[in-house]
């Protein structure tokens, strides 16, 4: 019989070429696991001087709800609606933001008159969160540009181990995770109920 009349018997091997699509749900499911560490992968791999490998932009799972009805869901509400705007040095909205900036417009939205503070700056002022943080309270790690055990980045907790933040030049505000390298801690700024 020709090649158009084989047919496949119990316990025969599969036909070549079926590898090819076992190897495309692999890799698309790698892709799925390790995009919510794309960024921090793509700041190792251009440190490491390997700029042509282009790891993909996978979007997160669906946003988390803001947390509520009182400061601290308004305080999420807000740095969540911020999504999509760019990252500029300085910058404390509504156009642009940095990471500090972002955080300090959120909770000024939610009525909370503090100063404009460098990222080290709130993480200074306090005061610490014990335990887990809670949704709207503040995030903060150690990056490269500060000495250690100061503050170099903050955004807004969600809940579910993700934040929303203003990560750096050329990316977006947009929703992280918290479980990432240099993470020093959470405040909760003083000023009024949750």
């Amino acid at each position: 019989m020709g090649d158009r009349h084989r047919c496949r018997c119990p316990g025969q091997p599969p036909p070549p070429g079926g590898t090819g699509v076992l190897l495309l749900v692999l890799v698309t499911v790698l892709a799925v696991v390790a995009a919510p560490h794309a960024a921090a992968l793509r700041g190792r791999l251009t440190a490491a001087g390997l700029h042509a490998l282009h790891l993909p932009h996978l979007p997160l799972p669906a946003s988390p709800s803001p947390a509520g009805s009182g400061r601290a869901g308004r305080v999420v509400a807000y740095a969540l609606g911020q999504r999509g705007k760019p990252y500029q040095w300085g910058a404390q909205g509504p156009g642009a933001f940095d990471c500090s900036g972002l955080t300090w417009a959120a909770y000024r939205s939610a009525g909370l008159d503090w100063p404009r503070l460098s990222a080290d700056g709130q993480w200074q002022r306090g005061p610490r969160v014990h335990g887990h943080p809670q949704p709207g309270d503040l995030v903060f790690f150690h990056t490269s540009l500060v000495a250690p055990g100061r503050a170099g980045h903050v955004g807004v907790y969600l809940g579910s181990g993700r934040m929303v933040a203003a990560p750096h030049p050329g990316s977006p505000v947009r929703i992280g995770l918290v479980d990432r390298a240099g993470y020093l801690g959470a405040t909760r700024p003083q000023g009024g109920g949750r």
